[in-house]
Formats: C-alpha cells, sequence, structure tokens
C-alpha cells in the first residue's frame, strides 16, 4: 500500500462508521487498500460551491458528489431557511437532468428538505434547468435545487441552489449558507423524509414556462416566414427534448427536424466526446444532418438546456458555427431593434454580460443610448443586476461561454427561449433574403470588427488545481510586458480589485466583487483574460481582438496565443 496522509486517512476512516451504508463503507476499504490515489482526491479537500455551485465527480468521500455531501448541503440549506423566513411556510423547488444519479440524489435532496418540515415540489421527470430557475418564482418558493453539471463529462454531478428570485446564489448569502453546512456532521443530516410534504409537479409547470417562453421569444414574424425556415435541432442526449420542440412548435415553427439518435436523454452521452455544444464536434451529427436536408439553421443544447450552439449558413451557402460572443451579438443587436422599433426603449433597460465576453457588446448597447451593465463569469451575476436595479428592465444578457437569457422571466442562462429567439431572427433575415451571417457582418460594418477565441487547459485532481494557482501566480507576479506585439496598458486583477495603467503608472479600484481574474489590455485594444474555470478542472485564456480589417484578427490572435504559449 503506497503511503497515506494521515489526515486524508483521518478523513477516509470517518466514513466507515454505522451512519454510512455497507456500499460506502466497503468502497472505502478497497480505496485504502488498493487506490490510495483516488483515496486522496476523494479526500483532500470538501466540495466547494463555483461559477454554477457545486460540481464534481460521483463517488465516495468528502470531494466526491454523493449522497452524504448533498445530504449535508440540503441540511444546512434547511437550517439557514429556517433563519432567513422565520414567520414564512418553507417552499422548495427541485429539478434533475438527464446524468447518471441525478434523480436519485434529487429525490434524497426532497427527502432532507421534507424531513426538516419544508414543502416540496419536485419535478416527476428530467426538466430543463431554466425551468427550474422559473418554477421557484411561479411557485412562490424560497429556494430552489437543480441537480445537474450542465455539459461536464458523463462522471460528473452537481448541486445548483437558487433563492426566491430565481437567480443563484451569490456572496454574501453563499458564504453564509457554506458556513452553516461547514458547521454540520454528517451525523446531523436528517434523511427521514416526509412523503406527504413531496408534491410531484410536471405539466402545469411545463406549460406555464412554454407560454412565457413564447412571450418573451417571440417578435411578430409572419406565419409566412416561419414556414419558410429549415431548422435542424438536437438535444445531445439532454433535457432540451422535453420543452424545446414543444416551445417551437407552439410558437408556429413547423420545419424542425430533431436528431433521433441524440433524442433520447442518456448520462453516458453515447454518441459525442463531450455534450458541449461549445466544440464543434459536439454539433457533428446535426450538421450533416442540416446538409441532408438543406437547412437553413442548426441547433444543439448542452444536456441540462441552459446553453446553446448555433450554426448557420455563411456567404458560401456553408454551414459555419457562430462562437459565443458573435452568437450573444446577434441576439442582443436583433433585440435592441425591436425595443427600438416598438418605442419601448425610455432610459430604462439594460443588457448584461460579463467580464470575460466581447467588448464590442458594451459599444453595440450603449449606441442605442441604453445602460450597459458588467460582472463577473456566471449567470448569477446577472440574476444579481436584476435585483439590484429593480427600476431597470433587463433587455437580455449573455456571455461568450454560449448562454443567454431573454428578459427577466427566467434568471439563469435560458436555451429554451434563446432557441426560439435565434429562429425568430433566421425567419425574418430569410423572408427579407438575408441571413443571419449576413445580418452579423452588417453589424460588424458598423461597430468594427471583432474575433476572439478562447483556449482551455485541463489539469485534473488535486496536482492540476495545484498547476493552476502556480499559473495564475506567475501571471500576477510577472504579468507580461507585450502580449502579441503590442505593450499591455492596463492590468485588471479581480482578486486585488485593481486596475494598474502600468505605462501611467496609476491605479483604480474595481466596483466587483473579488474573484481569481487577470485580464490583460493592450495598447491597440486587444483583450486577455486568465480565469481558472469555477465549474470544471481547467483554467481558460480568453482572447478579445478588434480592427477595421477582418482578416487581419486572426494573425492577431495567433500571435497572442504564441507569446502566452498558448498555440
Amino acid at each position: 500500500m503506497r503511503y497515506v496522509d494521515p489526515e486524508i486517512l483521518e478523513k477516509a476512516n470517518q466514513w466507515l462508521t454505522p451512519f454510512f451504508d455497507e456500499n460506502t463503507q466497503q468502497t472505502i476499504k478497497e480505496l485504502i487498500a488498493y487506490d490510495t490515489e483516488t483515496l486522496e482526491d476523494s479526500f483532500y479537500k470538501s466540495l466547494e460551491f463555483g461559477t454554477g455551485g457545486m460540481r464534481g465527480i460521483m463517488g465516495v468521500g468528502d470531494n466526491r458528489i454523493n449522497k452524504y455531501t448533498l445530504g449535508k448541503n440540503t441540511q444546512g440549506l434547511s437550517n439557514y431557511l429556517k433563519k432567513s423566513f422565520p414567520s414564512e411556510s418553507l417552499k422548495v423547488a427541485i429539478a434533475y437532468d438527464c446524468r447518471h444519479n441525478s434523480k436519485e440524489l434529487a429525490q434524497v435532496v426532497a427527502k432532507v428538505f421534507s424531513a426538516n418540515g419544508i414543502q416540496v415540489y419536485l419535478f416527476s421527470d428530467l426538466r430543463p434547468t431554466p425551468e427550474l430557475s422559473f418554477a421557484v418564482r411561479h411557485l412562490e418558493c424560497q429556494c430552489g435545487i437543480v441537480l445537474t453539471a450542465s455539459h461536464n463529462p458523463p462522471e460528473y454531478n452537481g448541486y445548483k441552489v437558487y433563492w426566491k428570485d430565481g437567480g443563484q446564489l451569490v456572496p454574501p448569502q453563499d458564504g453564509e449558507i457554506i458556513q452553516e453546512i461547514n458547521d454540520l456532521k454528517y451525523t446531523d443530516v436528517n434523511f427521514h423524509g416526509k412523503e406527504d410534504l413531496i408534491q410531484l409537479v410536471d405539466e402545469e409547470i411545463d406549460n406555464a414556462f412554454a407560454e412565457a417562453s413564447v412571450t418573451h421569444g417571440s417578435f411578430q414574424t409572419p406565419r409566412e416566414a416561419k414556414n419558410a425556415i429549415k431548422i435542424v435541432f438536437t438535444s445531445l442526449h439532454g433535457t432540451s427534448i422535453t420543452l424545446v420542440p414543444k416551445v417551437l412548435e407552439k410558437a408556429g415553427y413547423k420545419n424542425v427536424s430533431i436528431v433521433e439518435a441524440q433524442a433520447e436523454p442518456n448520462g453516458d452521452f453515447p454518441t459525442v466526446a463531450s455534450p458541449n455544444p461549445e466544440e464543434p464536434a459536439a454539433l457533428k451529427m446535426a450538421l450533416e444532418q442540416a446538409e441532408q436536408e438543406d437547412a437553413d439553421l442548426v441547433i444543439g443544447t448542452d444536456p441540462d438546456c441552459d446553453r446553446l450552439g448555433i450554426a448557420v449558413r455563411d456567404s458560401q451557402g456553408k454551414m459555419t458555427l457562430l462562437n459565443g460572443n458573435q452568437a450573444m451579438i446577434v441576439k442582443t443587436h436583433f433585440l435592441l431593434e425591436q425595443w427600438k422599433k416598438a418605442g419601448k426603449l425610455d432610459g430604462t433597460q439594460f443588457v448584461g454580460s460579463t467580464i470575460v465576453s466581447t467588448p464590442m457588446l458594451k459599444k453595440m448597447t450603449e449606441s442605442y443610448g441604453v445602460t450597459y451593465m458588467e460582472g463577473l463569469t456566471g449567470f448569477k451575476w446577472i440574476a444579481k443586476m436584476i435585483k439590484d436595479h429593480p427600476n431597470l428592465s433587463l433587455i437580455g444578457g449573455g456571455e461568450e461561454s454560449f448562454g443567454y437569457m431573454v428578459g427577466d422571466f427566467v434568471r439563469d442562462k435560458d436555451a429554451v427561449t434563446a432557441t426560439l429567439l435565434i429562429c425568430e431572427i433566421a425567419a425574418q433575415k430569410k423572408a427579407e433574403g438575408s441571413t443571419i451571417h449576413s445580418y452579423l457582418q452588417k453589424i460588424y460594418e458598423e461597430y468594427g470588427f471583432y474575433s476572439e477565441a478562447l483556449i482551455s487547459l485541463v489539469k485534473k485532481g488535486k496536482k492540476g488545481a495545484e498547476e493552476i494557482q502556480e499559473i495564475m501566480k506567475n501571471l500576477r507576479e510577472h504579468p507580461p510586458k507585450q502580449i502579441g506585439g503590442s505593450a499591455v496598458k492596463i492590468v485588471e486583477d479581480y482578486q486585488l480589485s485593481t486596475s494598474r495603467d502600468v505605462l501611467e503608472g496609476t491605479s483604480k479600484p474595481l466596483d466587483i466583487p473579488k474573484s481569481n481574474v487577470l485580464i490583460f489590455y493592450t495598447e491597440e485594444g486587444s483583450k486577455i483574460a486568465a480565469r481558472p474555470s469555477g465549474t470544471e478542472p481547467k483554467i481558460k485564456f480568453y482572447i478579445s481582438v478588434n480592427g477595421e480589417d477582418s482578416e487581419a484578427l486572426e494573425e492577431k490572435i495567433t500571435a497572442i496565443k504564441t507569446d502566452l504559449e498558448l498555440s
């Protein structure tokens, strides 16, 4: 047996007590005897809340998703709810995705809430994450939970917490809840649920959400235009199959061809290497089907249906993928046009996005006289903007990682309504004798050409986490003086909350919560952000360049990658 850190062994031995089930105990005994590397990774830390809640590999231990770690979360959350709403009857909504164990873990969470005297509305089957956000407000709950790991690999699962406004937890509330959880022992968890407090929900919420989605995602597209557009849709084995086809049909789209081989929910995601629509390979089958059927538009959603990938015909008639920034630009510009056409822009609207998204969005939004707001990565920050500015109406919110929300009836990224929105844009543009691709080019011609790239370095386990910390430490202590042939002018350090103009030697504070993010701006206007992922074992580098010559932008990106040794 390889040497085991005594602290790790002590933690593991705490799980070898009668409170834990026999299978859990047996698995831990086998890890101690035969697989100390996995044992160490399972216990070296406790799972933490990140950008999109808590995600991790399923298995035994403090650093794994299992009934005990999620039970402890739920017990702590139950205690916090009782303190936060002492005079109210407590209600929570729970949804889950297509992943292995999601349904069983959702039932565990429901039992713990009900054991604490809390009314539970549990979806009877898998549902999209945005529907859970909607359900929290629709059912007047104080809290909501969805069991999902979004587009992570099959071995992952996760636990997202939503508050009464329908948005995910943000500081300081998340820290207060984490403290409540950390103060507990596993033996404090009450797993003895009360069945009379668990109510299954399904069609009533489905219908209400679909109605709201059609209301917010439709823009007077003529029936003839809807009939003329051909759409290929894939759910990538995820939850969107339960709602997206229904919403498109309800909105009047008849020519929707579904990729049947990927329509059945399956936590193994058997037809793709990764169920992430950010990755071109995930949409391969849909693109092939689009060519066979001469479709105008391809849409693919991730397993929990909060982000979507889009492919459109380019000027040569070839299917081309939009990146997240391009999709966000197209959707936001169209919404701004629609609001202006309807005479609804009166200075009380805003558009929300994130610090790692394209700077073009700010330029475009403000040209319409609309307020632009920027937050940290994650839609919980856009939801917070809505909550913090009750006198302003959200037109739309997006981020580079393929997420978008239309209006504020859902307080998280919503691939259901965003799918309908992009169909509306495609249908209207085709009716005008144009395309989404041409529409995007016209937007670039008006605001300048922008191009982006994302590089993700995967660093798994404890060693990987240490490597990511070291990369950020080196960038912080030894920042590059020039990138891609242009001098670095401004360094924004969100961990220190400072923005430094290194050329002028001045500094000013950043009015955004602390986060382990660095952003470098060069003299010629390029933007390079470095950020450890809050949901995956990765460090991400976001590159954005701009200029008057679109062809030169790719050369700029290549030079930046070379300088940062990311090629």
